[in-house]
């Protein structure tokens, strides 16, 4: 009996520690990343860049589930990367806000370098 019971402690331990879903541990705790040029989104793919950008906003919601708006509002910040057949490239910016948000933010992305996709501080994913 006792190993029974020492059984189903330990087999619920286990699920619910890989159940848990928790959203927060996908949210970059760095104040900065994506709302400055210096700390862009860094969604890669130069080939599928301007789609890697959409899928990366369409995957994103506001803190309490809020769908987002976006509008690419255009292209800043030359730096250079190898990532680009020219050797530099652009950042592109989005307004983006959500139902409830009284204010607009700038978010930065950068389709030619890749990294750990993560959401910025006041968002999540879906």
């Amino acid at each position: 009996m006792k190993s029974l019971i020492k059984t189903l402690l330990i087999s619920l331990a286990v699920v619910s520690c890989s159940s848990n879903k928790s959203g927060d541990s996908k949210v970059n705790t760095d104040a900065s990343y994506g709302y400055t040029e210096k700390n862009p989104i860094k969604v890669g793919g130069f080939s599928n860049g301007p789609a890697n950008e959409r899928r990366y906003l369409n995957s994103l919601s506001g803190p309490n589930g809020e769908t987002i708006n976006y509008e690419r509002t255009g292209s800043c910040c030359a730096f250079e990367t190898k990532n680009s057949p020219f050797g530099s490239g652009m950042l592109d910016a989005y307004a983006v806000t959500y139902e409830g948000k009284k204010d607009t933010v700038m978010l930065y992305l950068n389709m030619y370098d890749k990294a750990s996709l993560k959401a910025p501080v006041g968002f999540k994913f879906k």
